[in-house]
């Protein structure tokens, strides 16, 4: 099992090449490797993650080149976790785009559908920060292929805007990573965490603007207030299926963070002391406030959801900022419920963009089949809002009860629970404007004239996602356990430092001398 670990980030990287050279005139050869490659990861991903749910740490050494010269690939409790939440998602927007014809109004969407799941694997993946970096860049260029899928001006305006502002993160990215190698000389992530900890009290400024760049960096992809200017425009613009896989997107920005603010600088590092409370947590508050503001001020509905996203980011980058072990699990698990709401949400978009002659929240003609999406965007307006009684209440909860010990607790209730309110009264104005004072009058027109109905397969991959919600409501008592035991390994990293490393005999000495190993906490 231990071998398996490169094939999520191997997989799509073969199909997609594949998918193009094999199948590049044949939509339905195309849509059958496309959702085979996606299964199969679903069922990688899932052995991953009950391989690394006793704590087990697994290793793939790339070429047989042991850390920190060779590159790595690490698996634990929170990679494995994030991989198979992505291929989860990945298959209900399949499902959707394949149902609802998005993935025939342009070309080689499949391909650039599997490239992005190759970059986004790597992410959580990989054990070195330069690859972080280059993994970073191949989602990038697949996202903004996606983006501008079908064409459109304005949709290319806004895929511009979205590479521009990323290339201004990947700039800081390199000049972050500069800044490492001149002080450490390694990038690789557990080596990084010893050296960083060696370095004197009088050299840690190079060090901290390193540090620094970084939170810039990570702060850019998970759209944190005043970084947050590409996403608006960039989400409501895209394809409604692209735009729901785009929700695991900003938590790539949010893992980045926990992964190195909890193994290389940690709240207890002399280096960076008071980086963490000082940046992160402030402005998280920042940004639910103004994504809820966005909610109730958006006149389109595709704007309020994106502006949703940044508001539920706040809230998962709060949890983040608190940095102990329990607002880590809460965000744990609150970044699984905001990735499947938003997701749901999407989707939900581009039912009522099928069937609307425009997305804008004035009274117009009925929407078609609006019982059953006012149903649907419903369920996921409540999840996103926090009500009771699906995940997002107790992911709050969650958070709320983390931030007792925090000296900006009453900031921290006082600001998710107005911000909750605020959000509340923006979804139900859309919701009572699009599915209850809808007139009767006029044929309603499409907005995307060359697309096709959605078929029953689309309602059934938004129908998914809300019943993943709702299964993520029902067992969050053993999810929650399952993030907790996550945070604390997270917060004990010696045991990824040790099989990351190992030692000089025991690189040597290994018996199959192997490329991939796994180790259980305490076995070192």
């Amino acid at each position: 099992m231990m071998h398996w670990l490169i094939a999520p980030v191997v997989l799509p990287a073969m199909m997609a090449p594949f998918i193009i050279l094999a199948a590049r005139y044949h939509i339905g050869i195309q849509r059958v490797f496309s959702v085979a490659g996606v299964l199969a990861m679903i069922a990688i991903a899932l052995g991953l993650a009950i391989e690394t749910a006793d704590g087990t740490i697994m290793l793939y050494r790339l070429g047989d080149w042991a850390a920190p010269f060779g590159i790595v690939l690490v698996g634990d409790r929170l990679s494995t976790m994030m991989v198979l939440l992505m291929a989860v998602l990945a298959l209900m927007v399949l499902l959707y785009s394949i149902g609802s014809g998005w993935d025939r109004r342009g070309q080689h969407f499949h391909a650039l559908f599997q490239f992005q799941l190759m970059g986004i694997s790597g992410a959580f993946l990989t054990g070195d920060l330069f690859n972080l970096f280059v993994f970073f860049e191949v989602l990038l260029i697949a996202s903004y292929g996606l983006m501008i899928h079908s064409g459109g001006n304005v949709r290319l305006r806004a895929g511009v805007q979205y590479v521009l502002f990323n290339l201004l993160g990947s700039t800081l990215f390199l000049f972050a990573l500069g800044a490492l190698y001149a002080e450490t000389g390694t990038l690789n992530m557990a080596d990084l965490a010893q050296r960083a900890a060696m370095i004197g009290a009088q050299e840690t400024v190079g060090i901290r603007v390193a540090a620094v760049l970084l939170m810039l960096v990570f702060a850019i992809k998970a759209a944190i207030v005043p970084l947050h200017f590409w996403l608006p425009s960039s989400y409501a613009e895209a394809p409604g299926p692209v735009a729901a896989l785009f929700a695991i997107m900003t938590k790539v920005g949010a893992y980045a963070i926990i992964r190195v603010y909890t193994l290389i600088f940690p709240v207890d590092l002399a280096a960076t002391e008071g980086l963490h409370g000082t940046w992160l947590l402030p402005f998280a508050l920042l940004s639910l406030a103004v994504g809820s503001v966005g909610v109730l001020a958006a006149k389109k509905l595709d704007r309020l959801v994106a502006f949703a996203v940044i508001s539920s980011m706040g809230i998962v980058m709060i949890a983040v900022g608190l940095f102990t072990e329990q607002s880590i699990a809460a965000a744990l698990y609150y970044i699984v419920h905001s990735t499947l709401a938003a997701a749901a949400l999407f989707l939900i978009v581009d039912l009522v963009r099928h069937s609307r002659a425009h997305l804008g929240l004035v009274i117009a003609a009925p929407v078609k089949g609006a019982a059953l999406i006012a149903g649907l965007f419903m369920a996921a307006a409540i999840a996103v809002v926090g009500l009771p009684p699906l995940s997002g209440f107790i992911g709050k909860l969650m958070i709320l009860s983390a931030s007792v010990t925090s000296p900006l607790v009453v900031w921290t209730w006082a600001v998710v629970l107005i911000s909750g309110l605020i959000s509340l009264v923006g979804f139900a104005r859309a919701g009572s404007v699009l599915f209850w004072k809808a007139q009767s009058e006029g044929a309603p027109a499409p907005l995307e004239p060359e697309g096709t109905t959605p078929s029953a397969l689309s309602f059934a991959a938004v129908g998914g996602l809300i019943a993943l919600l709702v299964a993520h409501t029902l067992f969050a008592g053993r999810i929650y356990a399952y993030t907790g035991a996550t945070a604390a390994q997270l917060f004990a990293p010696e045991t990824y430092i040790s099989k990351v490393l190992g030692t000089p005999g025991k690189l040597s000495d290994d018996a199959d001398h192997e490329p991939a190993q796994a180790v259980k906490e305490g076995d070192h």
